[in-house]
């Protein structure tokens, strides 16, 4: 067994994907103020479907031992994607916004791992450890940018039913370092992260098309 606590080694494990998926021309571009409130309503719709599905995921697994200390209700993201993309788009949201075939294929994976704890840990870490994270980072710069307020535009990044943030990313780090789990099923969960990482990646990747289309119009 690994002597590090296992948020620690699989931190380690991902960083350099956490790093690249850092790297992108869609979030620089977003993040300059340089994208439209539609432009930046693509990135919601996205999310929109990876978390209608993770957080299915979550519902399905609530009373499995091993994935249960991970189902957070307060962190379900549907309902705040749902009030960004009203807020955005209007009532007729639905029929605006569709998955690109990145997350096509990331939603499948996640429907495909819903009945493996660990992989639904992976997806779940990767996702909200982010978005608790950097996340919180991106709200600041996009209420600044198109000033939203709580209530529609940012709230998909708003915990505010967590409570401290930092609290509780240090009690998700200590389920992880207690998951009764093997070291085999450990270094299955730390390659299903890093599967994750990339999907995600390759979600924000095919974004730029939106950056290349507004900076050319």
């Amino acid at each position: 067994m690994s002597e590090s606590p296992f948020s620690e080694v699989l931190r380690n494990a991902t960083w350099g994907d956490h790093e690249s998926a850092e790297d992108d021309s869609y979030l620089k571009a977003l993040m300059a103020g340089q994208l439209s409130r539609e432009a930046y309503g693509e990135l919601i719709a996205q999310h929109y479907f990876a978390y209608v599905a993770l957080d299915s995921a979550s519902r399905s697994l609530a009373d499995d031992p091993v994935a249960a200390p991970f189902v957070f209700p307060e962190l379900y993201r549907e309902e705040a994607l749902i009030r960004d993309l009203e807020t955005v788009y209007g009532a007729g949201w639905k029929s605006r916004i569709e998955p690109s075939k990145p997350t096509r294929t990331l939603v499948a994976r996640i429907n495909q791992v819903a009945t493996w704890p660990g992989g639904y840990i992976a997806h779940h870490y990767t996702r909200y450890m982010g978005d608790l994270s950097g996340g919180q980072f991106i709200r600041m710069e996009l209420q600044k940018i198109y000033g939203y307020q709580p209530g529609g535009g940012v709230d998909f990044y708003l915990f505010d039913e967590v409570g401290s943030l930092p609290r509780f990313k240090n009690e998700y780090r200590a389920r992880l370092d207690a998951l009764p789990v093997d070291e085999a099923e450990k270094q299955r969960i730390i390659r299903e992260t890093k599967l994750a990482y990339l999907l995600n990646t390759e979600v924000l990747g095919e974004l730029g098309r939106v950056v290349r289309a507004e900076l050319a119009a």
